[in-house]
This record gives structure tokens, C-alpha cells and sequence, in this order.
């Protein structure tokens, strides 16, 4: 008895592998995942620590070096914050608390 299927379909490798990287949308309205294993799974990510991005990281340090980072001139808002910055830490460094 022969088959109607073509012998190459289950040579392809990985087609049906699960537990693909990103496969569930945390808060997808669809994804048939119980309440209880995203509450189990949203404990999970409370103790995974966040990783920030080049960009967080040099916003963090300098208002206006992620646009500076692309090669663009900084927003009037970030240099504006970064003037904040650097003021409030001046003001902390005279009272002596940084």
C-alpha cells in the first residue's frame, strides 16, 4: 500500500518543533494558555531582571545621546533635560549630597 503524502514534507527539518522563542503574546486575547499559567508565568518575570536597551542605557547617562547615537541633532526637549540634569546635580554636589 503506497501513500498519497510526499516523503520530502518529513524531511524538512524542524516544521513542527514547539516552544518557538516569542511564540505567546503575553497579553494575546486568543492565546488559549489558563489564567493560571499566566499569572504562573507572569510571577516568573518578576524575578527575571530587565535588560535595558544601548538607547535606556544612554538616556540614563545623557538626555541627548541616543539621538546623537542615530547621527540627529538632540530634540529641544532632551537638551532641555540634560540642562535639568546637570543643574540638579550641581545643586546636589553644593549641598554636599552626591
Amino acid at each position: 500500500m503506497t501513500s498519497n503524502i510526499d516523503p520530502t514534507i518529513n524531511e524538512a527539518g524542524e516544521r513542527f518543533h514547539e516552544g518557538k522563542e516569542n511564540s505567546h503574546l503575553a497579553l494575546d486575547s486568543k492565546d488559549e494558555r489558563s489564567i493560571a499559567n499566566k499569572l504562573a508565568r507572569e510571577e516568573q518575570r518578576e524575578h527575571e531582571p530587565v535588560e535595558m536597551t544601548r538607547e535606556e542605557r544612554a538616556a540614563k547617562q545623557d538626555a541627548t545621546l541616543p539621538a546623537k547615537l542615530h547621527g540627529n541633532e538632540p530634540s529641544k526637549g532632551a537638551t532641555i533635560d540634560q540642562q535639568l540634569r546637570e543643574e540638579e546635580e550641581a545643586e546636589l554636589k553644593r549641598k554636599g549630597k552626591a
